[in-house]
């Protein structure tokens, strides 16, 4: 007991993260004392499920541009917008409203118009917010060039003309890619192969044709070619890489805040279960519901949503909003506007 160390024991005991490299858009650390599927799932979330905001609708009220309306719309909802505080916004599908509003929505204008006789190239910085935003920076395209233009849009010649509402709406790239926060998550583990994961195929030399990365110099080589088949992995290398949305430090604290609800929800739902016991031994009609929706405001039988709706709006409505389809009622959003 005279070697006993609860500082350093209460240290080992938990998760660990040791960040090795910090930039503006980008940071690289490593997670220890974890297993790999907690790894893995922290990963999948910083990929997928980190709310943002990006441009969802365009309306064209002209365009004589070579590049067709969904061409531009396209483009438009791959420009970076800056998410930070997105939760101060609703989802479109949680939001009271028909169609977009100041709760859900943030309205950004683009117009330009060649008048020269030399093209005239649009720029990400042509975008001016045009609605009421929760806060100043929210909505604003994310410019990282040195001369301050962003990515272009159009090219236009003499007389062309461009003018469009673009509506830029709170996502996760689940539902669509121009959501995603990150450009690339790298993620490593066993960097010598010790586990033997991996069947590395090679034709002549496999040190030569697999060359090690830098994770290898965090680990020591293995000794011999033996290896402990119960062995687990328990040092996971991260690399992420913002697309500017949202600074990195922000994108790893909102994905474990994500992983948390989502094992919250999990665990509601086996202690609502364990404490109501097994239906099907009483003769019970069994009820589906979404985790996390058991509010008796949305409907009078103390279930919330009873089964046969989804979690989302109305029983007939699709999880992202629409009566058919993921984007309304037609596929562009209906009206004259595109989806981007």
């Amino acid at each position: 007991m005279d070697d006993y160390d609860p500082m350093e024991t209460l240290e080992d005991s938990g998760p660990q993260v040791v960040v090795r490299e910090a930039a503006k858009y980008s940071v690289d650390f490593t997670l220890r004392n974890v297993d790999l599927a907690f790894a893995n799932s922290l990963r999948r979330v910083i990929l997928a499920e980190i709310p943002t905001i990006a441009i969802d609708l365009v309306e064209v009220e002209a365009n004589s541009s070579v590049l067709p309306d969904e061409f531009i719309a396209h483009r438009l909802g791959l420009v970076p917008l800056s998410s930070k505080d997105a939760e101060q916004l609703l989802y479109s599908r949680d939001c009271d409203c028909e169609g977009y509003c100041e709760n859900c929505s943030i309205v950004l204008s683009l117009s330009a118009k060649c008048t020269g006789h030399e093209i005239m190239k649009v720029y990400a910085r042509d975008l001016v917010i045009s609605s009421m935003t929760p806060n100043d920076s929210i909505g604003k395209p994310i410019i990282t060039d040195s001369e301050g233009q962003g990515p272009v849009i159009a090219k236009l010649r003499r007389g062309q003309e461009l003018r469009m509402r673009c509506i830029a709406k709170k996502g996760i790239a689940k539902e669509h890619a121009k959501w995603a926060p990150t450009s690339s998550v790298g993620f490593e583990y066993d960097p010598h192969n010790k586990l033997r994961h991996l069947d590395l195929w090679y034709e002549e030399d496999a040190v030569a044709e697999w060359p090690k990365t830098k994770n290898a110099d965090w680990e020591d080589p293995p000794l011999d070619n033996s290896f402990d088949i119960h062995a687990q992995p328990s040092a996971f290398y991260y690399d992420v890489e913002s697309v500017g949305s949202l600074d990195p430090d922000t994108i790893i604290q909102q994905g474990i805040k994500a992983l948390q609800q989502k094992l919250a929800a999990v665990i509601q739902d086996l202690t609502e279960d364990s404490s109501n016991g097994d239906a099907a031994t009483r003769n019970e009609e069994y009820e589906p519901r979404s985790p996390g929706m058991a509010d008796s405001t949305f409907q009078g039988d103390g279930h919330g949503y009873g089964g046969f709706n989804t979690p989302y709006q109305g029983g007939g409505a699709s999880a992202w909003g629409g009566g058919t389809t993921p984007y309304g009622t037609t596929p562009y959003g209906g009206g004259s506007g595109w989806a981007a």
